[in-house]
């Protein structure tokens, strides 16, 4: 196989968040909503629950989407118990994830590495190891809030209107990654400048 081009088979892309009503629009929550987002742009609408996760599968992309019920911290149990299910390796897996320590609407992927400090990536890294692929979406700090007031609070208004896009970049990321491989999706996603379509 050729170095960075998508193995075959089933791939399975979690976005991670906490459930419920409350966090729905927090900052937290940035990968259930790509992976939302996502699913709407493919018109899958058929979710189902397994092993504390809601997922869903759109077998023409040979994609599993999946969103782990059991809150941030222990989202590694619900994607351990799916990929193990469905036979699939960590790197067929892709996890989208808010980060702190990148600006609002910055867009970092990489194949594989550590945590960075934040604790879903450190459950997911417990039970599948560090070689899942990983797209950080960043939130940015705050002078006024500490770390989880800033992550557990709502988007706010000027953030929430730019949303979109960067959701749309994501995406775009994600749809390279599932076709050409993660060198492809790295180059597209990790650039300054975006090159044209």
């Amino acid at each position: 196989m050729t170095a960075g081009v998508p193995a075959a088979g089933l791939a399975m892309i979690v976005g991670l968040g906490n459930p419920g009503k409350k966090y729905a629009r927090t900052r937290h929550n940035v990968g259930f909503i790509v992976v939302d987002t996502l699913a709407e742009r493919w018109g899958l609408r058929d979710w189902q629950k397994k092993n504390e996760a809601r997922y869903g599968l759109d077998r023409a992309r040979q994609a599993l989407l999946v969103e782990p019920q059991s809150y941030m911290n222990l989202s590694g149990g619900p994607v351990l118990g799916l990929a193990t299910f469905y036979k699939i390796p960590p790197e067929r897996v892709l996890v989208v994830v808010d980060d702190l320590d990148l600006p609002f609407g910055t867009l970092r992927m990489r194949a594989q590495g550590s945590s960075g400090g934040h604790n879903g990536l450190n459950s997911l890294i417990e039970a599948l190891g560090p070689n899942f692929a990983r797209l950080r979406i960043g939130i940015g700090r705050s002078r006024d809030d500490d770390a989880i007031d800033r992550v557990l609070s709502p988007f706010a208004s000027d953030e929430w209107e730019a949303l979109p896009a960067v959701i749309a970049r994501a995406i775009e990321g994600i749809e390279l990654w599932l076709t050409q491989g993660i060198v492809a999706a790295m180059n597209r996603v990790n650039a300054k400048e975006l090159p044209p379509a």
